[in-house]
């Protein structure tokens, strides 16, 4: 009677592993390290324009910021309930980062949300009816170059120098809920940073946000 049991339960387990495979969440892949060139720096991405953009194509002479950002996630967009989200910082980053030499560049590759409020078309809207479509907006399809960097979360922030090397990884500054409140702008001080030749001080920070929505395979 043991024996039948036991077969009939590791039956059952073979015959739900693959279900139970398919059902798990994608594991986003180590993130690059500090230092490291830009990974995938010419895949062409489409944006809100219509054009296409690699990373190569957006640096400016002191280097490139590169947010993992979506429409979807209240960590970005805010929550209604106290959050204002990081999105309204954008359009100051933009203007830091190009007085200071640096180019920049939204990414979505929430894949697997394409049809709930993360498609091109939406970016679109996103940008226009937030005012912050002088910013170049690209869609990663399949999350490639996401997953070439190893980013995580919505949003994660990827500071390269004018050598395309990794000098910052990680949040845009401590304060999601209110930007008055915030006491340290970790990339604004990286933008400056770079802006006058100098180190970056704080080069690790722990993204805080949404995971990004990769498709299983």
């Amino acid at each position: 009677m043991k024996n039948t049991l036991l077969l009939s339960f590791t039956a059952l387990a073979l015959a739900w592993a693959p279900l139970n495979a398919v059902a798990q969440k994608p594991v986003a892949p180590e993130t690059i390290a500090l230092g490291t060139a830009a990974p995938k720096a010419d895949l062409k991405m489409l944006t809100t324009t219509g054009a296409e953009a690699s990373l190569n194509s957006l640096r400016m002479e002191n280097g490139l910021l590169v947010v993992f950002s979506c429409n979807t996630c209240p960590f970005v967009i805010g929550d209604g309930e106290g959050t204002i989200g990081w999105e309204g910082r954008y359009a100051e980053l933009h203007k830091i980062a190009r007085t200071n030499g640096v180019g920049m560049v939204l990414v979505n590759s929430n894949e697997a949300k394409r049809s709930k409020g993360d498609n091109l078309e939406d970016m679109e809207n996103r940008a226009r009816e937030h005012r912050f479509e002088q910013i170049t907006y690209a869609l990663d399809k399949n999350a490639e170059l996401a997953d070439a960097f190893g980013a995580r979360t919505t949003p994660h922030v990827f500071l390269f120098n004018k050598q395309m090397k990794l000098v910052y990884r990680g949040a845009i500054d401590d304060n999601a809920d209110d930007p008055k409140a915030v006491k340290s702008p970790y990339v604004i001080s990286a933008l400056e940073a770079l802006g006058k030749g100098k180190e970056v001080e704080t080069t690790d920070t722990k993204p805080v946000g949404c995971s990004i929505k990769r498709v299983v395979q």
